[in-house]
Parts: structure tokens; C-alpha cells; sequence
């Protein structure tokens, strides 16, 4: 969509540019890799996987524009920020700002906990990458598709590591919401790649990011704001960028300093690791780490779902079978989803909370949006089952590889005496477990055939698959603005 008196930032012609402050810093390694990374230096297989990342997030973002919390949302943001050419999803034309639309749209994808996640450095990269990315185009002008595919793989190169940094999930366990707080720099990746930053620039954009980083995980229990953190970060990260693009300076060398720098403040008294974020760059594809979700529940969840699903098979009656419940899981899931649940529940703590997923899981054989509506969860059966379930924190998988801290054990006590237990390592989408290309593509078409109808539905995949053929981005866009139908009625 266009506007005759916008101001627009032209994207530059890539050159050499000027060069990051210390070339041999994390955060200049990183900036210079950033600038300098063509997409024909990227593995075909990783670029591959990349578009159908963007297919998975693009079908999330299509069930959640129009449900309940995200009305209320769009209604919030638009009542304050109604000036602007920034389309979102889903709403039939209606704009916004740049910034406004990157954090509604964010808000779309993490509207129903079914979009991916990575299992090492837990974050949301597409509900990072993919708003930022469609906010910034009107800015820039006419946008090819190799260009966006560019930055969504950049993004979801840059999130992981600055997470890996921190430790990960050590974030969770001391409250932080880890996504919104390296989220930032992913979404200020992709959009500079979009505003074609040199190395001094990226850099800024950094550090213009990481002092905009926060998020707590407090949002998990009862509130709305959960589903709009990464939109938070999605908005600051684009800000940063094009703050960047305008010559705005940001912090220098963000990530080393020792005084208020990004590693030395987040990670304070945790030993952070600052060669994680530069140490693999081209050579190690965090992409493909990225997992795409089998079930409507964060990714803490998900090794207890597989482990309920798989005893089920044996269970004629689980909810009349079943004496008691235990789960033991890595101290980061613990306290992410080992809490008490308790009546009522919205489904956004059903969602984050351990008991009620096994439970669920256990009687319905299934996790996904069915799973998690208010009427669902206030049934008396998942709640006689949450009421005999015990969450543990075993130390023992604190121990374990990093990609193997989302294993969990769940047992099962029968009301004969008889004690079932299945541990699983690597949930559904993880490790050598992941959805392939193929999983994606049906997961895409199975969560959106209600939603559009089958000549759109069908016209937004070939666009997504085929973004690197697309001359301008805005062949896709204009697939992503009509109305959606409500995914919850």
C-alpha cells in the first residue's frame, strides 16, 4: 500500500561501508557478518528451511488476527496510533504506524502459543522477524523477495546466539521473559538488512536494541501482555534500525561492555559467554534449530504432551485409570510451567502450565486449539486429573547436553497399583525430531483452510515458498491484508 506524502528512507546500494568500532568484538563480528552476508552464501537446504519458517508464521499470524485478545489489542493500539500506511494482518486494509503495526502483528503470531520456538535460546523468531520486516517495507519502497528472505534468515541467525549468550533458559529461570530481551537485536537484524546497513550501522542498531530489551515472565499467568512482549521487542528492534539507518548512533560495542553493556547487565552474576554470539557464524545455521510446534503450548510443554500422548495408547479410560501424575522436568521448565494451576484459568496460564498439559493431553489426545479454549478448561475432568498431578524439578536434567534440557519423565500411578513412565528427550519438532518441510506446509494448510478461502490460502503459500522469485514483497502483503475469519468462531 502506498501514500503520496509518506516520508521514505531509500535502501542504499550495498557497499563497503564504514566498519564496526572493534571488527574483532562480539558485537562487531557480528555486525560486519550481518552487512557482509549475501544470501548465495547461505546453505540452499537453510534458505530452504527459512521459507517455510516464514510459512509457519505466516499461518499463526492468520489464526490469531482475529481472536479475542488480539481484538482487544487492535482496538487499544488504534484508538492511540491510528495515522500511518503499515497494514495489519488479517483486518481488511486497516493500517497503522510502522512501529504500531510490527507490535500488533507480533501479537497475531503469539496469539495461540502455536508458533516456533528455539529449544536453546527460547524465543519467538518469527513474531520478532516477520512484523518488523513487513513494517519496514512501506518505509523503504519497493522490497524484492530475496531481500525480506535475506533478513528473515539474518534474524534468525542473530536472536539465537545473543540468547545462547545469556545461557538461554537461565533467563527463564530468574523471571525474565527471554524472547523480548534478545529478541530485540534479531528484529533490528532483519530490518536492517531490509535498510541495507553497513557494519558501523548494524552495530548501532544493536545497541540501540539491547537498551530497549526487557520483558517479564510474570506476563505468563492471567495476562493479555504475554501475547504482545515479542511485539514490544518486534517494535524497538525496528526502531533501532531505522534509527540506525537515519545515523543515529547507538551504544558501541553493546554486547562487551563492561559497565551497562548488554552481557555484563543481563547476565550479571551468570557468567555470560560472549563468544556465543560470533564464534559459529557460517558455519553453525541456527535456523535450522528453530522449532516449528506441534501443539497450542509453549515449548517447555511439549516433551510432557508427546510423553501423555504415547501412554494414552495404553489407557482405555484416563481420566477414571488414573491415581496420580508426577512430571519431572529441567529446572528452567519448572518454574516456566511447574506452578500451581489453579481455578479459573484463562488459556493463556493453560497454555504455560504443565499440569493442565498432560492432563488435557491425557484425556483429549490432543494439544491444540480445541485444547486451550475457555470452555475446555473449565471442564471437571482435566481438573480432577490437575489435582492429582506433582510437578518436580529433577537437577539431573539441569546436567544434561544443552539440547537435552527439555527432557521430562512423566509417571503414571493407576488406580490398580501399577506405575507407567515415559521419558522424552527431544519433543516433537526438536532435535532429530523436527517437523520437516512437508509437516510445515500441511500444519500451514490445516490451521488456515477454515480461515481464507482455498484460492487465497493456496496463492499465500506459493508466495511464501516462492519469495525469492517475488519482485516486490508487496505481492505477498497484499495476500496478508483482506479480513480473516475468526479461528475460535
Amino acid at each position: 500500500m502506498s501514500s503520496p506524502d509518506r516520508t521514505t528512507i531509500p535502501a542504499p546500494e550495498p557497499t563497503a561501508g564504514a566498519p564496526a568500532t572493534d571488527p574483532g568484538g562480539p558485537t562487531g563480528m557480528l555486525a560486519t557478518w550481518l552487512a557482509g552476508t549475501t544470501l548465495e552464501d547461505i546453505p540452499a537446504a537453510v534458505r530452504e528451511r527459512a521459507k517455510h519458517l516464514l510459512l509457519d508464521g505466516v499461518a499463526c499470524a492468520l489464526v490469531g488476527a482475529r481472536l479475542p485478545v488480539s481484538r482487544v489489542g487492535v482496538q487499544g493500539v488504534t484508538a492511540l496510533d491510528d495515522a500511518g500506511d503499515a497494514v495489519i494482518i488479517g483486518w481488511g486494509g486497516r493500517t497503522t504506524s510502522a512501529p504500531s503495526a510490527a507490535m500488533i502483528n507480533s501479537s497475531f503470531i503469539q496469539g495461540f502459543e502455536l508458533d516456533d520456538y528455539h529449544p536453546v535460546a527460547p524465543l519467538h523468531s518469527n513474531s520478532l522477524i516477520l512484523p518488523a520486516l513487513l513494517a519496514a517495507v512501506p518505509r523503504i519502497g519497493k522490497v524484492p523477495g530475496t531481500r525480506f528472505l535475506l533478513g528473515a534468515l539474518l534474524g534468525y541467525e542473530t536472536g539465537p546466539r545473543v540468547g545462547l549468550a545469556l545461557h538461554g533458559g537461565e533467563m527463564l529461570s530468574r523471571g525474565w521473559h527471554s524472547g523480548p530481551v534478545f529478541g530485540t537485536h534479531a528484529a533490528a537484524a532483519a530490518a536492517g538488512t531490509l535498510y541495507r546497513l553497513d557494519a558501523a550501522g548494524f552495530e548501532d542498531a544493536l545497541g540501540i536494541a539491547g537498551t530497549q530489551s526487557g520483558g517479564l515472565m510474570a506476563a505468563q499467568f492471567e495476562s493479555m501482555v504475554k501475547r504482545m512482549q515479542h511485539g514490544f521487542a518486534a517494535r524497538n528492534g525496528l526502531t533501532a534500525a531505522a534509527l540506525a539507518a537515519s545515523g543515529y548512533v547507538g551504544i558501541k560495542r553493546v554486547f562487551e561492555r563492561e559497565y551497562g553493556g548488554f552481557l555484563s547487565t543481563f547476565g550479571e552474576g551468570h557468567s555470560p559467554d560472549p563468544d556465543q554470539i560470533a564464534g559459529t557464524l557460517g558455519s553453525t545455521w541456527e535456523t535450522e534449530r528453530i522449532a516449528v510446534k506441534a501443539y497450542a503450548a509453549m515449548g517447555g510443554l511439549h516433551a510432557a504432551i508427546d510423553a501423555a500422548l504415547e501412554l494414552r495408547r495404553g489407557l482405555p479410560a484416563p481420566a477414571e485409570d488414573i491415581e496420580h501424575i508426577r512430571v519431572d522436568v529441567s529446572e528452567a521448565a519448572y518454574h516456566h510451567g511447574g506452578w500451581q494451576a489453579a481455578r479459573p484459568l484463562e488459556p493463556i496460564g493453560a497454555q504455560m502450565n504443565l499440569a493442565y498439559a498432560a492432563a488435557t493431553a491425557l484425556i483429549d489426545g490432543a494439544a491444540l486449539l480445541d485444547q486451550f479454549t475457555a470452555e475446555r478448561i473449565n471442564r471437571d475432568d482435566v481438573w480432577r486429573l490437575i489435582e492429582r498431578t506433582e510437578v518436580r524439578h529433577d537437577p539431573a536434567f539441569d546436567r544434561l547436553a544443552r539440547d537435552e534440557r527439555l527432557t521430562t519423565r512423566l509417571t503414571l500411578t493407576l488406580k490398580d497399583g501399577s506405575v507407567r513412565t515415559v521419558e522424552v528427550a527431544h519433543p516433537r519438532g526438536t532435535g532429530d525430531r523436527h517437523l520437516s518441510n512437508t509437516d510445515i506446509a500441511t500444519k500451514y494448510r490445516d490451521l488456515t483452510h477454515a480461515l481464507v478461502t482455498p484460492e487465497r490460502q493456496a496463492a499465500i503459500e506459493q508466495a511464501v515458498l516462492g519469495i525469492d522469485h517475488l519482485e516486490d514483497i508487496t505481492e505477498l502483503t497484499d495476500l496478508l491484508t483482506p479480513e480473516v475469519r475468526p479461528a475460535l468462531g
